[in-house]
């Protein structure tokens, strides 16, 4: 499954729903080729039930809204971000329930297939999906049952993530694997409030590593995840590794990182 998903994550054009069902294997070991097909289908059956090119993104943007919203309850709250299954997409087609970024997943994936001009918006702090051009841009938050949102909606929620105005940059189009590695950030801080969950950590670490562009502290996390979980040995080695990229750019900082990797070595005796 990790074999795939690196090799999705590099193709030409890599594939959101089949990169978040193989995160979701990660978790769920339930989760097979068969499970996989499943949840493509469904995606598939939502699809055929939109409304034939209903016209305007406004007028995509309700279809959505009725269909997904309205008829099959897709929609979350508060206690949704307690729920690992909030940030796996076939849990969120089975419960109709999940994180604002994975119920955009579900309307990305089922607009896209019906052939609607969508794509997801990373506002900070909120996620939510777009239908047309700049110019005459619909927002939906699928978080709330795809409420479609005025210019003031977006500008609240950005406020209230960041107490800072709107910015006509964070209304561009997110890139797919931009997505994909925000749903694993999620993951990561779900477990990181966990900590008998460092096993979740772990392998949310890994597959952020094996995505072509990733944040390089993401190797120093993985070092200290295994010194935790008491793998002395590849901890301290990811450690040295990690100090060697880090001399480049600052010599003292690599040095107290090989300092941990001599201290999680000498847990070992």
């Amino acid at each position: 499954m990790r074999r795939r998903f690196a090799e999705e994550a590099r193709c030409e054009r890599p594939d959101l729903s089949t990169l978040c069902l193989l995160l979701g294997a990660e978790a769920d070991g339930a989760l097979d080729e068969a499970a996989m097909d499943g949840a493509q289908v469904e995606l598939d059956r939502l699809a055929g039930e939109l409304p034939y090119r209903p016209g305007t993104p406004h007028a995509w943007a309700l279809a959505l809204r009725d269909l997904l919203g309205g008829r099959y309850g897709f929609g979350g709250g508060p206690e949704d971000y307690r729920r690992l299954e909030s940030s796996l997409l076939h849990e969120v087609l089975r419960r109709r329930r999940g994180l604002p970024i994975l119920l955009s997943v579900v309307w990305l994936e089922v607009a896209r297939r019906a052939g609607a001009p969508v794509y997801g918006v990373a506002l900070p702090g909120h996620f939510v999906v777009g239908f047309g051009e700049a110019e005459g841009q619909v927002l939906a938050d699928p978080f709330d049952g795809g409420r479609v949102l005025t210019g003031s909606d977006a500008e609240l929620l950005v406020a209230g993530a960041m107490g800072a105005p709107l910015d006509a940059s964070m209304l561009t189009p997110a890139d797919t694997l931009d997505v994909v590695l925000r749903v694993l950030n999620n993951i990561r801080a779900w477990a990181a409030a966990r900590p008998e969950r460092s096993d979740v950590s772990l392998w949310a670490v890994d597959l952020s590593l094996l995505l072509p562009t990733h944040p390089a502290r993401l190797r120093y996390e993985r070092a200290q995840l295994l010194v935790r979980r008491g793998d002395f040995r590849d901890g301290a080695r990811e450690l040295e590794a990690y100090a060697e990229v880090v001399a480049a750019v600052d010599e003292p900082a690599a040095e107290r990182v090989r300092g941990q990797a001599r201290a999680a070595l000498a847990l070992l005796n």
